[in-house]
C-alpha cells in the first residue's frame, strides 16, 4: 500500500482561497489530497476534477462518497480542458507524478522495485517506455535523454539503448536502470542520485508528452477562470517551471524572458502575478516529504473578462 502526500498544500490553499459555495477545477486529481483539503475546509464548495490516470477514478469515488454532490470526476487528460463546461473561481494544476504511480512497480515509473518498463500515466493509450525505447527513432530517443532528462552523458546512454534493442534489457525497470548505470556510471565521490534518474525522467516525459500537454493546457486553464479567479500551478523540474513561468508572465503583461523586447505599452495585462518568484516547500515539509524538494508553485489572479 502507498499514500500520497499533497505538496505545498497550505501554500496552494492560501493562493486559491476557496470560499464556501465556490467552484474549483482540479486538473490533476492524483492522490486527491488538494481536493480533499478544499472540500474539508469549505461548505458547499464543488470541485470538478480530472486525471488521465484511470487508477485515480477509484480514489475520486472514495472522496466523492465522503462529500456527496461536491466532487465531479472525469477520467481525462487536462490538455482537453476546452471540453469542460463553465468557468471556475480557482484552477489547480499539480504536474508531478503521484506516489501511487511511483510506488507501484507495475506502473514502471521507478527503478526502486523491478517492474515492467511502462511509465504511461494512462496505460490504455500510447506507447510504453519499452516500446518507445525499442521502436523510437534515434532523434526522439536522443531528445528524451538529452533535452528532457538533461543527462550530460546522453550520447553514451542513447548508444547503449540502441545496442540493447532486441535483447530484453529494455523490458524491465531494473534491467534498464542497470543498463544506464553501465553506460554512465556514477562519478567517484559522495553518493548522489542513481545514474539512471535523469534518463528515467526524460523517457517518462517523452512517453507521456508531458511538456506538450502542459503547453496546450495552460491557456485552456486560464480561460476557465472567472474574473478574480486564481490559476495555481505546481511543477517539479526546470523544463516545466520554465514553461509555466513564461506563460504566467505573459498573461500578467510582464516580459516572458530576457529576450522579450516588447515595450510595456505593448503588453496586454490579463492577470495579476501572485508569485514574483516560485514558492518552494519549507525545510520542514522537505523533511516530512523528501519528494517535495523540487516542487515550485506559481500563480496568477485573472482580471476582468
Amino acid at each position: 500500500m502507498t499514500s500520497h502526500v499533497p505538496v505545498l498544500l497550505e501554500e496552494c490553499l492560501v493562493l486559491l482561497a476557496p470560499q464556501d459555495g465556490s467552484t474549483l477545477l482540479d486538473c490533476t486529481f492524483g492522490g486527491g489530497g488538494h481536493t480533499e483539503a478544499i472540500l474539508a475546509r469549505t461548505f458547499g464548495t464543488i470541485v470538478d476534477a480530472r486525471d488521465r490516470d484511470p487508477a485515480a477514478a477509484e480514489r475520486a469515488a472514495e472522496t466523492a462518497a465522503r462529500y456527496p454532490g461536491r466532487l465531479r470526476f472525469h477520467s481525462e487528460d487536462f490538455r482537453y480542458l476546452d471540453r469542460v463546461p463553465g468557468r471556475f473561481d480557482g484552477v489547480l494544476m499539480d504536474i508531478g507524478v503521484s506516489s501511487y504511480q511511483l510506488d507501484i512497480p507495475e506502473r514502471g515509473f521507478s527503478f526502486r522495485n523491478d517492474g515492467p518498463n511502462d511509465m504511461r500515466m494512462d496505460p490504455r493509450r500510447g506507447r510504453s517506455a519499452e516500446e518507445f525505447l525499442e521502436q523510437g527513432e534515434r532523434g526522439e530517443v536522443e531528445r528524451a535523454v538529452r533535452d528532457y532528462g538533461e543527462e550530460p552523458r546522453w550520447f553514451r546512454v542513447v548508444n547503449a539503448i540502441f545496442a540493447a534493442r532486441g535483447t530484453g534489457r529494455l523490458a524491465r525497470t531494473a534491467a534498464f536502470a542497470a543498463l544506464v548505470a553501465e553506460a554512465a556510471p556514477p562519478k567517484p565521490g559522495p553518493r548522489g542520485p542513481h545514474p539512471a534518474t535523469k534518463t528515467f525522467q526524460g523517457i517518462r516525459i517523452a512517453v507521456n508528452d508531458e511538456l506538450g500537454a502542459l503547453t496546450d493546457a495552460l491557456p485552456l486553464a486560464f480561460e476557465k477562470l472567472n474574473a478574480g479567479g486564481v490559476l495555481a500551478i505546481i511543477s517539479f523540474h526546470s523544463l516545466e517551471d520554465r514553461i509555466v513561468k513564461r506563460y504566467l508572465n505573459g498573461v500578467a503583461g510582464r516580459p516572458v524572458d530576457r529576450n522579450d523586447s516588447r515595450m510595456q505599452d505593448d503588453r496586454v495585462k490579463l492577470a495579476d502575478l501572485l508569485t514574483r518568484k516560485a514558492t518552494q516547500p519549507s525545510e520542514a515539509e522537505q523533511v516530512r516529504n523528501p519528494r517535495s524538494r523540487s516542487a515550485r508553485l506559481r500563480a496568477v489572479r485573472r482580471l476582468a473578462l
